[in-house]
């Protein structure tokens, strides 16, 4: 049978994930086939949809496909390169608050990161008045060329992030082609290949499971608990990204209140994460926030409250069921260097604590039907921007 690699290697994957040490509860696991159900649709779509050859950008994390602590703020597609051959790379800007690119080699796994051949922001790229541009990546030098990028021998993976501070901002268009593949057809399936795809699939499977369940271990797990980070440059080669990460543990009746400076980097967000490293549910609970959907207090700080229960206040993150998990901010597009002032500070209370530990508390207060209407706002802007 061509399918039995893949069935061998979900089988396998299941008991990766059964056996996962954070496994407390009953939620804890069915999450976890879940998480298992989203890589197995992820990594199959990506057998058969991607080949070098004939590269296309696919959308390899979203509501459905989650990994990797996936931004609530972000559509991330990714094409399979090779580093001696050249692309070209069309597209138009939309109105997202950041549209990134990143050259990788080689592949996330549980005992590597990839290396960052290149990673850049469209503030590199010439962009027509009407928002179109054209790029190329290929082994040879710009030679004065116009938006060419030198690609590395190992080069593996083109990765473009579109990041938005705004919901309804409007999602761009990109496309790649190899240029000595346009205009020429792809090659007729063999049974060789077929299976080809299946294995890979498979592997690919086991590879995510196994990556994301150490990853936090070497950048999360090891600091203490219910405390952040300073504001560091992102692990991985992200050029203009700083990010600040934690762990939290919360009984039922404390809260987290999470202080942060404004920032005046045009992307600043905030989410929380499971303990399978994926984002907790942000369409129809506010799970994450950004710096276009935060109140602002009048002395430019941003105060949320990270809570099973709800606070009352318009910048209540919602731990939904998820009494531990990861915290995770992020700054994009920044023009400069960042510093522990502009980092968050981190305070455990008791619920009943809140409101005194709130300097405009009043100001912070939301009533039931704008919360709802907050929350119907949610879900309409995914619905508009991750379709399936």
């Amino acid at each position: 049978m061509l399918t039995e690699p893949l069935a061998e290697a979900i089988a396998e994957a299941e008991k990766l994930v059964e056996a996962a040490p954070h496994i407390r509860s009953e939620q804890d696991l069915l999450e976890g086939y879940q998480y298992l159900a989203g890589g197995i649709l992820a990594t199959v779509h990506a057998a058969w949809a991607t080949e070098k050859t004939h590269p296309t950008f696919i959308q390899g994390t979203g509501p459905y496909m989650k990994m990797g602590l996936d931004n609530p703020d972000t559509l991330y597609f990714g094409a399979r390169i090779n580093g001696d051959a050249e692309y070209v790379v069309t597209g138009k800007r939309g109105t997202t608050a950041d549209l990134s690119f990143q050259v990788l080699s080689g592949n996330y796994t549980n005992s590597n990161v990839p290396g960052s051949v290149t990673a850049f922001d469209d503030r590199e790229l010439h962009i027509e008045e009407d928002g179109s541009f054209v790029a190329t990546f290929g082994p040879g030098p710009a030679d004065g060329r116009i938006n060419h990028f030198t690609l590395a021998p190992d080069s593996s993976q083109l990765v473009v992030r579109e990041v938005y501070s705004d919901w309804s901002q409007q999602r761009g268009t990109i496309r790649i082609d190899r240029v000595d593949r346009i205009g020429v057809p792809g090659d007729a399936l063999t049974r060789e290949e077929t299976a080809k795809r299946f294995t890979r699939a498979g592997k690919a499977l086991v590879s995510r499971v196994k990556t994301w369940l150490q990853f936090p271990e070497w950048f999360y797990l090891k600091l203490p608990v219910n405390t952040m980070t300073e504001p560091r440059l992102t692990p991985g080669g992200l050029a203009t990204q700083y990010s600040s990460v934690g762990h939290y543990e919360l009984a039922d009746d404390q809260a987290m209140i999470i202080t942060v400076p404004k920032s005046d980097a045009p992307y600043q967000g905030f989410q929380l994460g499971s303990l399978w490293y994926i984002s907790l549910d942000y369409t129809g609970h506010q799970t994450s926030l950004n710096n276009g959907q935060a109140q602002v207090d009048p002395d430019g700080m941003i105060r949320m409250v990270v809570s099973e229960r709800n606070p009352g206040v318009t910048n209540w993150i919602e731990t939904v069921g998820h009494p531990r998990g990861y915290l995770q901010f992020r700054w994009q597009r920044t023009s400069r260097e960042y510093t522990p002032a502009d980092g968050p500070t981190v305070e455990v209370v008791s619920l009943d604590e809140v409101a005194s530990k709130l300097p405009f508390h009043e100001q912070n207060k939301i009533t039931p039907e704008d919360w709802t209407a907050r929350i119907a706002a949610r879900q309409a802007a995914v619905a508009n921007r991750m379709l399936g």
